[in-house]
């Protein structure tokens, strides 16, 4: 006879296995054993300690739940399996997401008067994602434009000076662009001395994203007269309809994100340099 692990059973009868052969093992989630009084064998999905049982899922979908305890065989074993170990909590992280060192037990500082512009709600969000930390330290406040063109109108309501400093993130700043100008429009303007204009090559912060987080090469190239979110979401088979499409879209990639790490130096050194610009002593 040969069991489900492919392990030949030669002596006694292997479904009733002496509790002094059988060994204690915490049951661990994910883990696959059978049942001997039933021969179900199933991955265990569920281990409830109050009422000390656990359920198993076989490859069809069928559950079925068990006292803990003995009676069941893991890799070609009798074991008797217990509740699983309790581990500790994990060491409180020594890091930021964007690589700072964390600092425990401090208050965010007051809002600074300065503030940091970019140009869209999905660079807000990956921005305090990966250094949402550090800025509530610095007490620096993120304000997303519509676009790089309301861009002067917002600097006139906030009126830049030295107390006041601006820096600005956009997107697809290269040599000849619309962004170009009007980044260099500001910068000779009376305020220019106030403001930071700084940018990254790509035309849309989704592609700051490394695309192997996306199990992807490279992010891939969307003829011009496709819409460019609802061309990558087409090309990754993802649904692309509407608008409520692509945000659910880019919930799935800023999930991918975890820290600096998952994102292109080409961002990473554009943002550093405008949190130290907003908080360079005045």
């Amino acid at each position: 006879m040969s069991d489900r692990y492919g392990s030949d059973v030669l002596a006694g009868d292997w479904k009733k296995p002496k509790h002094g052969r059988a060994v204690e093992t915490p049951a661990e989630l994910g883990a696959v054993v059978e049942e001997v009084e039933t021969d179900f064998v199933g991955e265990i999905v569920r281990i409830d300690r109050d009422l000390h049982t656990l359920t198993l899922e076989d490859r069809h979908g069928k559950r079925r739940t068990f006292p803990l305890g003995p009676g069941f065989w893991l890799e070609g074993k009798p074991v008797i399996l217990t509740p699983p170990v309790t581990r500790a909590a994990p060491a409180a992280p020594t890091r930021t997401a964007s690589g700072s060192v964390a600092v425990s037990d401090v208050k965010a500082r007051v809002a600074r008067e300065s503030r940091i512009f970019v140009e869209g709600r999905h660079d807000a969000e990956l921005v305090e994602k990966i250094w949402g930390d550090d800025l509530r330290i610095e007490g620096v406040v993120v304000e997303y434009l519509g676009g790089v063109d309301d861009l002067a109108d917002h600097l006139v309501s906030f009126r830049p000076s030295r107390e006041r400093r601006v820096g600005v993130l956009v997107d697809h700043l290269v040599k000849g662009s619309k962004e170009a100008r009007i980044a260099e429009s500001i910068r000779r303007s009376a305020v220019g001395q106030h403001v930071l204009i700084v940018g990254h090559p790509f035309i849309d912060v989704w592609q700051a994203v490394k695309p192997a987080r996306l199990g992807l090469e490279s992010w891939p190239s969307v003829p011009r007269s496709v819409e460019w979110k609802k061309g990558i979401c087409q090309h990754l088979g993802w649904p692309h309809r509407d608008q409520a499409d692509i945000a659910r879209a880019w919930k799935t990639i800023l999930g991918r994100v975890n820290s600096f790490g998952d994102l292109e130096p080409a961002l990473l050194g554009r943002v550093e340099e405008l949190i130290d610009f907003v908080t360079e002593p005045v």
